[in-house]
């Protein structure tokens, strides 16, 4: 198939291979993170680490979106499923997240009401053809849902339903990489970055990365020619002593990002602290609804109290999420945590560590 074959080309990717190694004889490991959770899985599934030397490490970083929602934020939703007449509406995986006690998945099995949709405005149809139902959307993500998300809250005010809510968790990448390196828990050389929110924000910014922390970052895409080519980038960006922000994936990628896309984004939201799962309150690095669009917030029309947080002290999620351990370090992975029976939401999503540990690379 023309544009893919070419990008999964064997030959090219053993020379590519064959290059890094090369450039690597006599020079220092280096460790680069890919931050996304697409890309943790392309890595594993197209056998990418047996090609690279030993002196080449990759480590999986904090880019799966319902791997660093906290548990906090599954309390809240799954007390709004308790609520008469509310609907949650949410993508698949969000639903078999473990809270504090039990999961959405759950909940529905007692007869919460709980539906999976494929698309924001799909909630947002639903809601119309329920008037007596409350519909709230569970707002999870990157920059790469926050403009769909957006584009339904506007779409629900143009046809003015007044019972469509998000409950808003996005969050934005590179105030946690930010955080993520000034705390100087992992020793990194550089990144490969998010393809999909680089496409939203562009590169610029990224420039912190290089300019105040001397770090190398190249945006690559999700197959095995791109990303290997992205590898080498990186390579030689250290050898040459150089730290830079690059783009591989110019094909998608343009450097200004997507205008329309920031537009929507700013229309809807503004930038608010929030919290990781692992990292903590990170500076504005999430997303509120801003007041002018108030009236479909899901935290300002439901206000519920809710217990302190449970988490299962033997999962090391936070940890595998900051790039610290690999899942073959948690106590639970794979004997009592598996993707059929998951503990933490890293063996959940099919863009988490562990997940993709388990199912290509670290299942003994």
């Amino acid at each position: 198939m023309k544009f893919i074959d070419e990008f999964r080309d064997k030959s090219l990717s053993l020379k590519l291979a064959s290059e890094i190694e090369r450039l690597m004889e006599g020079v220092s490991p280096l460790s680069f993170m890919e931050v996304c959770g697409t890309h943790t899985m392309a890595i594993f599934r197209n056998g990418i680490k047996a090609l690279l030397p030993e002196a080449i490490k990759l480590v999986s970083g904090p880019g799966c979106p319902v791997c660093v929602t906290p548990t906090s934020y599954i309390d809240y939703a799954i007390a709004l499923s308790r609520l008469p007449q509310v609907v949650i509406t949410t993508f698949g995986d969000m639903v078999r997240v473990p809270g504090s006690d039990r999961s959405l998945d759950e909940e529905k099995g007692e007869g919460a009401q709980v539906k999976v949709v494929y698309s924001p405005l799909d909630a947002v149809e639903f809601a119309e053809k329920n008037e007596g139902k409350e519909v709230v959307f569970l707002g999870v993500g990157f920059e790469t849902t926050a403009p769909t998300v957006a584009a339904s809250i506007i779409e629900a005010k143009r046809r003015g339903l007044p019972n469509f809510s998000v409950l808003s968790a996005h969050k934005l990448m590179p105030p946690a990489m930010r955080a993520l390196v000034a705390s100087g828990e992992i020793g990194l050389d550089g990144f490969i970055l998010p393809a999909h929110v680089t496409t939203i924000i562009g590169l610029r910014p990224y420039r912190f990365l290089a300019d105040e922390f001397g770090l190398s970052a190249v945006v690559a895409g999700f197959e095995p020619i791109d990303i290997l080519e992205g590898i080498l980038m990186l390579v030689r960006q250290r050898i040459e002593g150089r730290a830079d922000i690059e783009n591989q994936y110019r094909r998608v990628v343009r450097p200004e990002g997507n205008k329309r896309a920031q537009e929507l984004i700013a229309e809807v939201f503004t930038p608010t602290d929030a919290e990781w799962r692992g990292l903590g309150v990170v500076p504005q690095s999430g997303l509120k609804i801003k007041e002018k669009y108030a009236q479909f917030d899901a935290e300002r029309r439901f206000k519920i109290e809710l217990p302190p947080v449970k988490d299962n002290p033997a999962c090391r999620c936070g940890e595998v999420i900051k790039g610290l351990i690999p899942p073959l370090d948690c106590p639970l992975y794979q004997k009592v945590c598996t993707p059929e029976h998951p503990i933490g939401p890293c063996m959940v999503s099919s863009e988490g560590t562990c997940a993709a540990y388990y199912k290509y690379g670290g299942f003994e």
